[in-house]
């Protein structure tokens, strides 16, 4: 039996003696981390947050196997941000469709939710109307016209089904019931109730796909509400990506479970923690960052070692080789190699001793 059809859905309760200590130190460290923001000054609290909400995004979409082209998430939240970035380039719509669903949710944070926002969300989530090759049906809750929605793994023929959501036909009453409550419930802590939301929601699955994403908006929104302010310096769904499966492990346990969601909040409420002290990493990268331009302001770069060096100090993925240079700064290989020599010759860039073709470039270990 699912918690969805327990008699007393969806009355959960929870051990306080277990989970208010846990809320206090996530708002201990909430505090802790907005007065290390305010020591920071404009521009590097905005690449903090365009560094922040650009893995949010592209993290919530991992969780899913999706994997997103980082330049262009950096691109559409930078341009949302009204900031001017170096190689900003052209967004697909579907990109665009998230950034602008997860914008919505932190920038109008203290708006109500309501069926046509969360049909606006999934509507810019799927602009094709497509998931994949597969037709779902957008900006309306599913019907199971297909057969009841299940999460499933395994090869075909030996799925295994992890969990069966709600039947189609109650959708509509399920969902005013969490609306409601979502607008109306004044009594919890908004931490607190940032998780039970992103365990109902997921748990009815009101959607054909996209029911992940949306939850996980959702609480961003509360967790917004809980600061009381629309930027956002750590990234839960990072988080989550990174515990992706005790996340889907917890999950699964507390939907065949009793409606008592102690173990399902203390999960939740430890990765809220791990996510805050994370984000003290990419403080610290963004620092680094302002250092190096501050520590080499006398050298003179061209365009391309600018954009080469920020992606190195963006952290880079895989090694820095000649013809990574040229496909970087859109030159050629020659063009690309004389820039390099030039950076080692200011001792900006070191060459790694082993040579050969196999040659590959790392800022020096002052940076």
């Amino acid at each position: 039996m699912y918690i969805h059809e327990l008699r007393n859905w969806p009355d959960f309760y929870w051990d306080r003696i277990k989970i208010d200590p846990l809320i206090s130190e996530c708002h201990l460290e909430q505090g802790k981390l907005a007065g290390l923001i305010q020591t920071l000054g404009l521009p590097l609290r905005s690449e903090s947050i365009l560094r922040t909400f650009t893995e949010d995004v592209l993290k919530t979409s991992e969780i899913e196997g999706e994997k997103l082209d980082k330049d262009q998430v950096r691109s559409s939240v930078a341009r949302r941000l009204g900031l001017d970035i170096e190689s900003m380039i052209p967004v697909d719509r579907h990109v665009e469709g998230i950034v602008e669903m997860m914008f919505d949710a932190m920038k109008h944070y203290t708006l109500p939710l309501s069926e046509e926002r969360l049909f606006a969300w999934h509507a810019a989530l799927f602009p094709t109307g497509r998931s994949g090759l597969n037709i779902i049906k957008v900006a309306q809750w599913r019907d199971d016209a297909e057969g009841p929605m299940q999460v499933v793994s395994g090869p075909i023929g030996k799925e295994k089904v992890h969990y069966q959501a709600p039947n189609a036909q109650f959708l509509s009453k399920e969902m005013a019931l969490l609306i409601n409550w979502f607008n109306n419930e004044d009594r919890l802590d908004l931490i607190l109730k940032s998780g039970i939301a992103h365990l109902w929601f997921v748990t009815l699955h009101p959607f054909d796909d996209g029911n992940g994403r949306i939850g996980r908006t959702l609480t961003d929104m509360l967790l917004a509400r809980s600061e009381h302010s629309s930027e956002r310096f750590y990234s839960l769904s990072a988080q989550i990506q990174k515990e992706r499966k005790e996340y889907y492990r917890i999950l699964e346990n507390t939907q065949k479970d009793n409606l008592d969601i102690t173990k399902w909040l203390e999960w939740f409420l430890n990765c809220l923690l791990h996510a805050i002290h994370a984000s003290k990493d990419i403080l610290k990268d963004i620092l680094i960052k302002a250092n190096f331009w501050k520590e080499n302001g006398e050298i003179i770069f061209n365009a391309r070692q600018i954009k080469v060096v920020n992606k190195l100090l963006d952290g880079l993925e895989g090694k820095l080789t000649t013809s990574k240079w040229a496909k970087l700064a859109k030159c050629s290989q020659d063009t690309a190699y004389r820039d390099i020599l030039d950076l080692i010759d200011k001792k900006v860039l070191i060459r790694n001793p082993s040579g050969g073709r196999s040659s590959h470039y790392e800022l020096t270990k002052s940076t």
